[in-house]
């Protein structure tokens, strides 16, 4: 229990530059009192006193913001940024060195018994408002980009984003070729946007050369399909 609690702390301050100490991280981290509670009502819950556990744990929420259902199973050095809105399903796993930002949910899906919740391998990072669900595992060492809604396994070293949740990159190379900054997780969605917005910027420069008589009207087919932008041609 000490060791837990020791790697516990050991993550708030690794994993946050804005906490000054140890008192500091017992005291004003919401998601280390959370995760101290949660190892209580665990214990609890596996040894019968279920009712007396979920009561506690909703307690819990009402002082954190963050609801951890007694039954999760939660390994070492597990931080929750901030946390408010945090949901962590009855059968999750959660292993070891993973972190967790606002909103995230660790969920199930329909009414079905047995292992309805996700799996969550070491060193994960799952971005804020993101969204894991069923009995599905997010390997070892991946990222799952903010808004995020995961519905299939994830391989270890990928990131996930988009809705559904897409794999973007693996093992450090990027699936599909996207083109955004390099401190930005890749999305798909918005780089649609981006295509449409330069189909229209090129679509208003031939209108207003055809108005101004600069240019001959109208595109040929051929040009059409080899734009870069068009979806036929990409």
């Amino acid at each position: 229990m000490i060791s837990r609690l020791r790697a516990d702390i050991r993550a708030v301050k690794e994993r946050d530059p804005a906490c000054p100490s140890t008192w500091s991280a017992l005291t004003n981290y919401p998601g280390l009192k959370a995760v101290r509670w949660h190892r209580r009502t665990f214990w609890l819950h596996n040894h019968g006193a279920v009712w007396l556990a979920r009561a506690l744990s909703q307690r819990v929420r009402h002082r954190t913001g963050i609801e951890i259902h007694p039954g999760a199973t939660i390994g070492e050095g597990f931080f929750i940024d901030h946390g408010m809105g945090v949901v962590i399903g009855e059968t999750t796993i959660i292993k070891r060195n993973v972190t967790i930002y606002q909103g995230v949910t660790l969920g199930g899906t329909g009414k079905e018994r047995g292992k309805r919740h996700p799996t969550i391998e070491d060193n994960v990072v799952v971005g804020v408002g993101a969204t894991v669900l069923g009995d599905i595992t997010v390997g070892e060492g991946s990222k799952v980009g903010a808004g995020a809604v995961v519905i299939n396994d994830v391989p270890p070293d990928c990131t996930v984003v988009g809705i559904p949740g897409r794999v973007v990159v693996r093992e450090g190379q990027r699936v599909e070729a996207i083109d955004l900054h390099h401190e930005d997780l890749p999305d798909p969605v918005i780089e649609m946007y981006r295509v449409l917005q330069r189909r229209m910027d090129k679509l208003e420069t031939r209108l207003s050369r055809d108005e101004d008589g600069g240019a001959e009207r109208g595109t040929s087919v051929f040009e059409e399909k080899n734009d870069p932008d068009h979806p036929e041609g990409e």
